[in-house]
């Protein structure tokens, strides 16, 4: 996650010691004070789900899954999440909500010293389960919406989700838990970006993650709904333009941009355009500590059935089986080749990537999506949007003076 407000508004939240290792730089208390030294852990405790989402990197269901935790061996696997040092468990599907024992969990973890967060589509929250999860520890609820109702619940394949979702971030906050709006941009949805802002600003929201769409599940059956090089450039600069007039508002708003870091050397670029080269300067050396895009290291995905992966979108490819043997284990070894790869990808990186200046602080972006749309790993993302002058940091004959579009 790249915090827009943190770096170009200097908003402080509880993810700054864990991202940028800025935890002295604001008062909110915060997940860890020092940068991660464990991955953040998604965790699909079911691969059941009320909805059917176009996007679904899960490729959830409406009916029950074999091979799903029980109780028992849930609270086993967050035992071992938590000596190995786990900082966050996010709580995904599927639904999360379907299971009747969700919140013995996030309690459980809650007891071990993890932070435990929930990725919802936010119809299930009734006003009694957001105060019993509350109640049981859980830190925060992130809240799919992609769009204003029309569009979101032909989105999500169920008329009244979108209504449905706004009660549940209601409850979440009349219940005193804090709650934050999760929205993957497509070309369907993106006229809707600013109208969502707005009004769930005005329902009380004051966290937006955007998601960039990764090609995972059914996500990739829909990748040619994906933005175009200027229409994701437009929808990215609109974001941050959108959090500095909050901010200049006074309405304190934290916005991430997530699943794309050429946003990192973009964020870079509009600093130094909008707020100059000091300020640019800053938000790349936070960029430079937050090291890029995190799969196979900072974040790590188990799905409902115990397979690891080397994040939440890749679900087609597992590095072991928690069954089998201990998260950690299965996370330390190197053996496995894409693993070690993915660990050392800048000596991978290929055609514009590898001598892109700004690598260091994006690495290449989305594997997957240069593995689902190149077939190879190290391919370029092909949602860069960064102008070839912009890579280099020469301007050519061709750019100058030009509105500017990714080659």
């Amino acid at each position: 996650m790249i915090s827009v407000s943190k770096l170009l508004c200097g908003l402080g939240a509880a993810g700054d010691g864990l991202r940028y290792d800025a935890a002295s730089e604001t008062e909110e208390r915060q997940i860890t004070a020092d940068r991660q030294r464990r991955p953040v852990v998604v965790w699909n405790v079911t691969r059941q789900c009320n909805l059917y989402c176009d996007h679904c990197y899960a490729g959830a269901d409406l009916d029950p899954a074999p091979g799903e935790f029980s109780t028992a061996e849930a609270t086993r696997f967050i035992d071992e999440l938590a000596a190995y040092g786990v900082p966050v468990l996010l709580f995904s599907g599927g639904e999360p909500l379907v299971r009747d024992d969700l919140e013995t969990l996030v309690a459980h973890a809650s007891d071990r010293g993890i932070r435990p967060v929930l990725s919802t589509n936010g119809t299930l929250l009734t006003a009694d389960r957001a105060r019993s999860l509350r109640d049981a520890g859980l830190s925060y609820a992130g809240v799919s919406v992609d769009g204003l109702a029309e569009r979101n619940d032909d989105f999500r394949g169920k008329e009244g989700a979108f209504d449905a979702a706004v009660r549940g971030i209601e409850n979440c906050l009349d219940a005193g838990l804090k709650t934050g709006l999760r929205y993957t941009i497509t070309e369907m949805n993106a006229p809707d970006m600013e109208d969502v802002v707005h009004l769930l600003a005005d329902v009380g929201v004051d966290r937006f993650c955007f998601y960039h769409l990764d090609y995972g599940g059914r996500g990739g059956d829909i990748a040619d709904a994906d933005l175009s090089t200027d229409a994701r450039r437009r929808a990215v600069r609109r974001l941050c333009d959108l959090t500095r007039e909050y901010h200049d508002r006074g309405e304190e708003i934290e916005t991430l941009l997530v699943g794309n870091y050429c946003d990192a050397a973009f964020l870079v670029e509009y600093a130094r355009e909008e707020l100059g080269e000091t300020e640019a300067e800053a938000v790349r050396r936070y960029l430079e500590v937050n090291g890029g895009d995190p799969t196979g290291e900072r974040v790590a995905d188990v799905d409902y059935c115990g397979n690891v992966h080397p994040t939440q979108f890749w679900q087609g490819y597992s590095l072991g089986n928690v069954r089998d043997r201990p998260f950690g284990d299965i996370w330390e070894d190197e053996s496995n080749p894409l693993l070690a790869a993915l660990r050392e990808r800048e000596d991978h990186l290929t055609g514009k990537c590898a001598d892109c200046r700004y690598r260091d602080i994006c690495r290449g972006g989305s594997r997957l999506r240069a593995l689902a749309t190149e077939g190879d790993v190290f391919a370029p993302d092909p949602q860069c949007y960064l102008t070839e002058s912009e890579r280099s940091g020469v301007e050519s004959a061709e750019s100058a003076g030009t509105e500017t579009t990714a080659d």
